[in-house]
């Protein structure tokens, strides 16, 4: 816009000067709506000129402008990102965790912005406050940022992606896992009810997760050939049971069966599935999916003894342990036992290896740690007076 320009009538259309001394021509066609010269001419007679080709046409009844573009509004933030979650081929839980984070923190910042208002700065000044203490959350909500906007470049929407503080997006694991011990893991079978005592094994020594578990139907468990079929997983998302894929095209998979828990799952199908090759192998009390709530059972207090996984996992000594530690503990021993990242990667059902590796490094921690307790079993005894019975010998 100018800020200073004069303006002269005319029989037919008009012309203004504008400060930087070039000439503006318009006029108000037939239509009575006014049209502006695409470009702006370095003298008035050129713009005179213009207009009175234009005023030709109208006489002529050639005249045939192009159409008046209306003036776009700029695309905002929440509208693009909008869009992107509704077109975005997801998994339920995925949709409604970004949903969610979308909402909560990128939303109220970003949301009336058109998208090319978000500059580098902006994303680092909101990265620095938002989702204070929680880091993991804080690197979802930049991830899900980052992926929308890249999705904004590769439809030429923004040239380049304003996103890109470095490792902003790699979480740290804050809760460290311990695997647990056999003795732990014996003592927190023990401990569960007897119609969950099967699913915590398995859960353990196959390394299912939760909703592969709760999906189990008598069809997917071949006792004669010993392996698991996981083919279906099961989520809970807004209060509502869905029954999809596994998490990842690699969650489906055949799992064999460490032979030593054959006849505890033998009994357990003829106890408490369900009837029917479809009927559920761990059903809930109303015959449904087990709900996690219907697991986990209540915390033991000082003044009331409590049921289910929360109480086992206090007798097993290890009262911070997750429903989900025990797939953990399952890759640990896997590890333990010489299995390769390949095969790992197919019994866990993960798609990339970052996360096999991780259980790969526990286990090689852990012998560690044996190979040292071992050693300490010897060491204190081993004096200057005493002889060396470590059975080294030089």
């Amino acid at each position: 816009m100018t800020s200073r320009s004069s303006r002269s009538r005319r029989g037919f259309g008009r012309i203004e000067r504008l400060n930087s001394g070039r000439y503006r021509a318009a006029y108000t066609g037939p239509d009575q709506l006014l049209h502006r010269a695409p470009e702006t001419f370095e003298t008035r007679i050129d713009a005179e000129a213009w207009l009175t080709d234009r005023r030709r046409e109208i006489v002529n009844h050639t005249w045939n402008p192009a159409p008046v573009k209306p003036k776009v509004k700029p695309l905002t933030f929440a509208e693009y990102g909008t869009a992107w979650l509704q077109d975005r081929d997801l998994k339920p839980r995925t949709r409604s965790h970004y949903r969610s984070l979308f909402a909560t923190y990128l939303e109220p910042e970003f949301g009336t912005l058109p998208l090319t208002r978000i500059t580098p700065a902006l994303v680092r000044s909101w990265h620095a406050t938002v989702a204070s203490g929680r880091p993991t959350t804080r690197a979802h909500a930049y991830g899900l940022l980052r992926t929308i906007l890249g999705t904004a470049v590769n439809d030429e929407l923004l040239s380049v992606n304003p996103a890109h503080i470095r490792g902003a997006g790699a979480t740290k694991r804050v809760h460290k896992i311990e695997p647990l011990t056999l003795d732990q893991l014996t003592t927190l079978v023990a401990a569960m009810p007897e119609k969950h005592r099967a699913l915590t094994l398995l859960a353990a020594w196959c390394g299912l997760r939760f909703g592969e578990l709760t999906e189990l139907r008598r069809k997917d468990v071949d006792l004669k050939r010993r392996i698991l079929q996981v083919r279906r997983g099961v989520v809970r998302v807004d209060g509502q049971t869905i029954v999809g894929t596994p998490k990842s095209d690699a969650g489906v998979r055949d799992v064999a069966i460490p032979p030593h828990l054959i006849p505890l799952l033998r009994d357990h199908l003829a106890e408490h599935a369900a009837w029917g090759r479809d009927g559920l192998v761990f059903p809930g009390a109303n015959g449904g999916h087990l709900a996690p709530s219907a697991l986990y059972g209540r915390a033991p207090s000082k003044t009331r003894d409590g049921w289910g996984f929360y109480a086992a996992r206090v007798a097993a000594g290890a009262p911070s342990l997750r429903w989900h530690d025990l797939r953990h503990t399952g890759a640990v021993l896997a590890a333990q036992t010489g299995a390769t990242l390949a095969e790992l990667m197919a019994r866990l059902g993960h798609s990339t290896p970052a996360a096999a590796l991780r259980y790969q490094h526990a286990a090689l921690d852990r012998d560690t740690e044996i190979a040292a307790a071992l050693s300490a079993m010897v060491t204190p005894a081993v004096t200057p007076d005493t002889p060396d019975r470590s059975g080294i010998r030089d």
